[in-house]
């Protein structure tokens, strides 16, 4: 009987062939150190937008070489298409795709107090990677997602509707319920395609980040996780996952979140 804590996925045994967005930091790169450890992982793919130049990448992948590392734009249409082909050449398929490149702030954007703050650039800019990239990535990928296999892209519980009670935060909020719908939807397609195949979108609480570092002051100690604990708690709930989960809006916890 396998080890319970090396348990990649619940529908699939084999050696599995799995790819990582948003790899070169923050919960992606935590996310790939803890796929290392895990026996089941035949080869797994880093991609982010400068995945060649990290040093903790590039360190991992002298380490362990079942690592590669692709720079990919994944807001890029042509980028991606290039990297489901260049994986197709190798792989008959992917057994987990983990998307986990997001945008909150950055140069010139951040989350929105009041209206009078909301900017087209900064909402196109926000939902490009929050939004867009995810429903374009399993586009591309769709014809590599064959037998058992989980395709996680991680949202966050401001992007619930129902959870809203605070306002604000216009941009970041609309992209993830974009992201949701649009993830949602390809759930179901997905499992008329494959049904053996399962989409989750995963909350992974408030993480110590660059993404969080500006909003943390509120934050409980306790509800503060390190980047390798939101990873195991990630990886836990992938692993447990069914084709009967498909769809769902998961919190860190394995508690459902509302739309």
């Amino acid at each position: 009987m396998s080890d319970p804590r090396t348990v990649l996925l619940r529908e699939h045994h084999a050696p599995a062939h799995v790819l990582v967005t948003g790899a070169s930091r923050g919960i992606g790169l935590a996310l790939v150190r803890a796929l290392l450890t895990n026996p089941q992982v035949a080869q797994l793919t880093a991609v982010a937008r400068h995945a060649t130049r990290s040093e903790a990448l590039g360190d991992l992948a002298l380490a362990d070489a079942r690592l590669q590392c692709l720079d990919v734009d994944v807001t890029d249409e042509t980028a991606l298409a290039a990297l489901a082909g260049r994986l197709r050449a190798h792989h008959p398929s992917l057994q987990l795709v983990i998307h986990a490149a997001g945008m909150l702030h950055g140069d010139g954007i951040g989350p929105e107090k009041s209206v009078t703050q909301v900017r087209r650039a900064t909402l196109e800019q926000v939902f490009a990677l929050n939004a867009f990239a995810p429903i374009l990535l399993a586009r591309a990928l769709l014809p590599l997602l064959e037998g058992p296999c989980v395709f996680a892209s991680l949202s966050a519980r401001v992007g619930s509707i129902g959870d809203n009670r605070l306002g604000g935060w216009y941009a970041y909020r609309a992209s993830k319920a974009a992201q949701n719908q649009l993830m949602k939807t390809f759930a179901i397609e997905l499992a008329r395609r494959n049904r053996r195949g399962c989409c989750l979108l995963l909350h992974p609480g408030t993480v110590d980040t660059g993404l969080s570092a500006p909003f943390q002051a509120n934050v409980p100690a306790a509800r503060l996780f390190a980047p390798e604990r939101a990873a195991a708690q990630l990886l836990h709930i992938i692993a447990q996952a069914t084709p009967q989960d498909s769809g769902r809006f998961i919190a860190w916890d394995g508690t459902d979140i509302p739309w």
